[in-house]
């Protein structure tokens, strides 16, 4: 799969990407991303999460891998594919300080699928959620798409375009959609979905993995 991304339109938004596929007669254009990116996702297994980003203004549904494992070697690792890793630590941070969840001994991994870049503020609590799913060994329902912004203080902030977020996760079939409170009050078309609204990194967890997180 090839993801192109303009760095010059004179007609357009550079943000906007392509999305192809190489095949023996050569690469051809993608109508359905979501669907491809999510194509080779296993289910039911911990530290994998689901989630709409906007990529320009298309919406694309992407799949969000956490992995923590024991560190044995002095300094834990810290390794993210597709996301900055500085963010991954703020995360992390917000996870050990208001959740408590004992990450400094830990190695982190996580992994954006399809070799998309994320820099936007949605993808945060997507990666909490995968983080902790991994570290409590506890599944999240594999339809159930996660959306929201984390801040200092555990709570989720509201994203944009949620709308064509959520119209996404529908046509892709998907029957839950965590996102931020604030969020959920602005939201006028009327979804098929179950839609449970956030306020904190703390309630977002116990809405998709439940019980105690330590």
């Amino acid at each position: 799969m090839q993801l192109n991304r303009a760095h010059k339109n004179r007609f357009g938004s550079t943000n906007e990407i392509g999305v192809f596929e190489m095949l023996d007669v050569g690469l051809r254009d993608v109508s359905n991303p979501s669907e491809l990116f999510l194509s080779q996702r296993a289910s039911e297994i911990s530290g994998s999460v689901v989630t709409a980003s906007i990529e320009g203004t298309r919406p694309v549904l992407i799949e969000v891998q956490g992995l923590v494992t024991p560190s044995h070697f002095g300094a834990p690792q810290r390794v993210s594919n597709g996301l900055d890793y500085r963010r991954l630590s703020i995360l992390l941070a917000v996870l050990e300080k208001r959740n408590g969840l004992k990450l400094s001994n830990a190695n982190v991994f996580v992994n954006i699928t399809g070799g998309v870049r994320i820099d936007e503020p949605a993808i945060d609590l997507p990666v909490c959620c995968a983080v902790a799913s991994n570290f409590t060994e506890r599944t999240i329902n594999s339809n159930t798409v996660i959306i929201g912004e984390v801040g200092l203080g555990g709570e989720i902030r509201s994203v944009t375009h949620i709308e064509k977020r959520l119209q996404e996760a529908e046509k892709i079939g998907f029957q839950v959609a965590v996102v931020p409170s604030k969020n959920l009050k602005k939201i006028a078309f009327k979804s098929t979905m179950k839609l449970v609204g956030v306020n904190t990194v703390a309630e977002a967890l116990n809405t998709v993995l439940g019980g105690d997180k330590n």
